[in-house]
């Protein structure tokens, strides 16, 4: 347990230098966490729940439990409300983001949404945790404690029809600087931006393939690469895989309980190199899709 809390201090020094925000597997279903163009895009209220426990044999491994939901409130304009609370080791950081678009009808199935994301990121480190064991007890390094509040905006496009979206953002958009008592850089967080598209092909009336892709990087960091292939069966039962460059290999199944709520699953198995000590990453979903009475969304997006 304590080789594994050192490397649970050596990932929050990697994090604090070289940050990427959450990542999930099931991206395609909470969009507006990324993307504020996306609030409003279904015409109905949405919401959901997701729970991430990424590398789940590390002790101290990154946990991120998020809340979003979004809803039109007008006949262009939507509404997103998200929250996320992101642990790993001795750091935790909560993230709280209000959501607000602005639709273009471009005439047919075609939309063009342009939004904005305004909040604050609540950051808590402290490495003077008995519970954290550290290689060198002395290093003044080990007697960090910052507790404060940054704010943040950010802004996004998406494009989209009944059948396929292409989706820019970059939701982050201010940089932040962490310094110790003494005014001294331990650490920084920079921009991120996310590029993200998907395609619904009707195989027949009761099977549909969806593929999707998402490109994310902070502007001074290493790219990922996420590709996905969903199908969906009957409108209910739904089953994917997808391929993390130099990540991980991940299988999702998710299942319609009523017309209403929706549960997933996703399963990681890790192919880089800490898949010695941590071979697999779990993600659970749970959706709401509240449709009013008489305003049922038509779009077949299910993303």
């Amino acid at each position: 347990m304590k080789k594994l809390s050192i490397i649970a201090v050596l990932l929050f020094a990697f994090q604090m230098y070289g940050q990427q925000d959450p990542q999930y597997t099931q991206y395609m279903y909470n969009m507006n966490i990324v993307n504020p163009a996306y609030a409003g895009s279904r015409e109905n209220l949405s919401f959901g729940l997701l729970y991430r426990n990424q590398w789940s044999r590390i002790d101290g491994g990154p946990e991120t439990g998020t809340f979003f939901g979004h809803s039109p409130i007008g006949n262009n304009l939507g509404l997103g409300v998200s929250l996320i609370s992101d642990q790993i080791g001795p750091v935790k950081e909560t993230n709280a983001y209000v959501d607000v678009s602005y639709t273009l009808k471009l005439g047919g199935e075609h939309r063009l949404a342009f939004g904005v994301k305004a909040g604050a990121t609540f950051h808590d480190i402290n490495l003077t945790s008995g519970n954290v064991a550290v290689i060198d007890p002395n290093d003044p390094f080990f007697g960090i404690g910052i507790n404060e509040t940054t704010p943040n905006i950010g802004a996004g496009f998406f494009y989209y029809t009944n059948k396929y979206y292409l989706s820019l953002s970059v939701p982050n958009m201010l940089s932040s600087v962490h310094l110790d008592s003494n005014g001294n850089k331990i650490g920084s967080e920079t921009q991120h931006y996310f590029l993200t598209g998907g395609y619904v092909f009707d195989l027949s009336p009761n099977t549909e393939l969806k593929p999707s892709f998402m490109v994310k990087s902070a502007f001074d960091a290493p790219t990922s690469f996420d590709v996905n292939l969903n199908a969906r069966f009957f409108k209910k039962f739904e089953i994917g895989a997808s391929y993390r460059l130099d990540d991980s290999f991940s299988g999702l199944v998710n299942f319609a309980l009523s017309p209403a709520i929706r549960v997933g699953y996703a399963y990681d198995a890790v192919s880089s190199d800490i898949k010695a000590f941590a071979p697999a990453s779990h993600e659970v979903m749970l959706l709401f899709d509240l449709n009013f009475p008489k305003r049922v969304s038509r779009s077949p997006r299910y993303f």
